[in-house]
């Protein structure tokens, strides 16, 4: 297992079990992390997987590929250079203490 931690934006954390191969999505839907809302499952087409890599972890895991990038860029609310879809994002062994912090919520229209 690998071990995942999640901040909210209040800086509660959350630490969640990933098995390498499913996504760092898929583990925070199992684990039903608030913020984590997945409606397209895991397809980058919704952007409602947005999180951000802290700083110590960006170097360590794979850049987003250019599809992912233009869905951040157009369906993300404060966007961020660390900015990532947690569906894009494959568990490995070696993100053992991977940390995932979460956007604030969008203001309602």
């Amino acid at each position: 297992m690998t071990r995942i931690l999640f901040i909210q934006p209040d800086g509660s954390e959350q630490t969640v079990d990933a098995d390498p191969g499913q996504s760092v999505m898929q583990a925070a839907i199992g684990a039903m992390v608030p913020g984590i809302v997945a409606d397209c499952g895991g397809a980058c087409t919704c952007a409602t997987c947005h999180g951000y890599v802290d700083e110590a972890w960006v170097g360590r895991v794979p850049p987003p590929g250019s599809d992912e990038t233009e869905m951040i860029d157009a369906g993300c609310f404060d966007v961020q250079a660390t900015s990532r879809l947690t569906c894009q994002i494959r568990v490995t062994a070696e993100m053992d203490g991977l940390v995932i912090r979460l956007p604030p919520t969008p203001p309602s229209a």
